[in-house]
């Protein structure tokens, strides 16, 4: 374990080196088709993964592979355009190498957005969730092993690791700009292969209104850490089963496209209203 917080504070102190140790107040991980509004960031330092020390680097289309560090709505962000997931290949704890370098950094706010399948049938593709809650049916769990108790507690509640207040400052943004945004509960398939119609059935008897292959772990880890969590669905399609028609990832970035627009305005909304700790 003592290996783990080594990596983790030689990664921390790369970038702090890159960003002259200024404070960062909120951490953010661009999920598929969502990584352009890292070109919003002002007076930005740009680090590609290949250059942090420990740091995995990114194989999916969408996801550019780097950090932009700056200026968002009046306060400083760490982005990550692009995040890592299981199906790549990666162990759970590389998964959330990043969140657990953002902690050791010194960031307590965490804003994670990802694209999403919709399994609840009364919404559409397009639609903008913010994530109420997950669920992990899956084995695996980014916090299995020893635990660094430099980062946080072996056992901790997840009761709410996704806390009412921030959600309620998205909702509030939303209502304000004129964006209807859903709450939902997100749940974690390990893909890459999208989930089946009866898979997609068992989620909705579960209570998911959303489908997808990553967030939780970060999630999970960040939560550990205790750091807040504010989560962002951008549903791109309907899930398997509900529509006759097959699933692709080109749809994925084809939604993130149509919706960058209203999806980069709520952003920046939240982060200029976004209570910092």
């Amino acid at each position: 374990m003592g290996d783990l917080m080594k990596k983790l504070h030689e990664a921390a102190d790369y970038v702090a080196s890159k960003i002259n140790n200024v404070p960062i107040s909120i951490g953010m991980v661009l999920g598929s088709g969502l990584g352009d509004l890292a070109n919003e960031v002002e007076d930005k330092i740009i680090i590609p993964y290949s250059e942090i020390p420990h740091f995995p680097v990114s194989t999916v289309v969408g996801h550019a592979g780097r950090l932009v560090i700056g200026k968002l709505s009046g306060k400083q962000v760490l982005v990550m355009q692009g995040r890592f997931h299981f199906y790549e290949g990666y162990p759970m704890d590389t998964v959330v190498f990043p969140v657990r370098m953002m902690r050791v950094l010194g960031i307590k706010d965490l804003l994670l957005t990802n694209a999403a399948g919709c399994v609840n049938t009364a919404w559409t593709p397009g639609d903008l969730m913010i994530i109420s809650d997950h669920i992990k049916l899956i084995a695996d769990n980014p916090l299995r092993g020893p635990n660094p108790d430099e980062l946080g507690q072996r056992f901790f509640d997840m009761g709410t690791a996704y806390p009412a207040e921030l959600r309620a400052v998205a909702h509030a943004c939303g209502e304000r700009l004129g964006i209807p945004l859903r709450d939902g509960i997100y749940q974690l398939f390990t893909g890459p292969s999208f989930e089946t119609p009866a898979e997609v059935r068992f989620a909705r008897m579960c209570g998911a209104d959303a489908v997808g292959m990553s967030t939780v772990p970060e999630a999970i880890a960040a939560r550990h850490a205790g750091m807040r969590v504010l989560g962002i669905s951008c549903l791109t399609n309907m899930a398997a089963g509900i529509l006759d028609q097959p699933l692709n990832h080109e749809e994925v970035l084809e939604t993130g496209e149509r919706v960058k627009n209203s999806f980069g305005t709520l952003v920046k909304a939240i982060v200029a209203d976004w209570p910092v700790a």
